[in-house]
C-alpha cells in the first residue's frame, strides 16, 4: 500500500491538472521546505537553495501537466531540484571542495571527549560535510529521506549500481572518518 504523503501527493497533483489552483499552493506548501534543504545539501548556502528552488517552481509550472504518474511526484521533483542544483553550481562555479582535516583542526579537534548525544549529532554531521558531493547526496536521501534505491536512482539520474556503490562508499569513508 502505498504511503499516504504520496496519495496525499498524487491526489494534489491530479486536482491541479485538472484545473484547481489551490491544489498547487497546497503542494508548495509540502514540498518547498524539502526541495530548499535539498538544494542547500549542494550549494551549501541558504541564498543559492532558494534561488534553486524558485527555478525548481518555475520548472514544476510549467511541466506538471506532463507528469503522467501522479504518484512519482516527490522523486520527479526531486530530480528536477537536484538538476537545477548542479546547473546553478556549474553556471556559477560555486562548488569548493571542503577540506575535512582543517575543518576538524579549527572547530572539534576534541569532539569524542564528551558522549553527549549532541556532540555525536555534530560529529556526525561534520563528516558528512568532508564526504564527496556524489556520495553525501545518496546517503542523504538514502537515511533522512528514506528513499528507496530506485528513487535515488531517478533523482540523481545514475544507475541503481551506482547509488549501491556510493552508499556503500559513504557507509566506509563515514565510519573512518568518525573514528578519528
Amino acid at each position: 500500500m502505498a504511503h499516504p504523503t504520496k496519495i496525499l501527493d498524487s491526489l494534489l497533483v491530479l486536482s491541479f491538472q485538472r484545473g484547481d489552483k489551490k491544489a498547487l499552493t497546497l503542494l508548495f506548501k509540502r514540498w518547498n521546505k524539502k526541495i530548499c534543504v535539498q538544494a542547500f545539501r549542494y550549494t551549501n548556502d541558504w541564498d543559492l537553495a532558494q534561488d534553486v528552488t524558485q527555478d525548481t517552481w518555475r520548472t514544476v509550472l510549467g511541466k506538471i501537466h506532463m507528469l503522467r504518474d501522479a504518484n512519482k511526484f516527490g522523486s520527479w521533483v526531486m530530480t528536477i531540484a537536484n538538476r537545477k542544483a548542479l546547473d546553478y553550481l556549474k553556471s556559477n562555479k560555486k562548488y569548493i571542495k571542503f577540506s575535512y582535516h582543517q575543518e576538524l583542526d579549527d572547530s572539534c579537534s576534541d569532539i569524542y571527549e564528551t558522549v553527549s548525544k549532541e556532540d555525536k549529532i555534530n560529529s556526525v554531521l561534520i563528516a558528512l560535510k568532508a564526504l564527496p558531493l556524489e556520495q553525501r547526496i545518496v546517503l542523504q536521501l538514502f537515511y533522512l529521506e528514506e528513499y528507496s534505491m530506485k528513487d535515488i536512482s531517478k533523482i540523481t539520474g545514475v544507475t541503481v549500481n551506482t547509488v549501491k556503490t556510493r552508499l556503500f562508499r559513504a557507509r566506509e569513508k563515514l565510519k573512518l572518518l568518525i573514528k578519528k
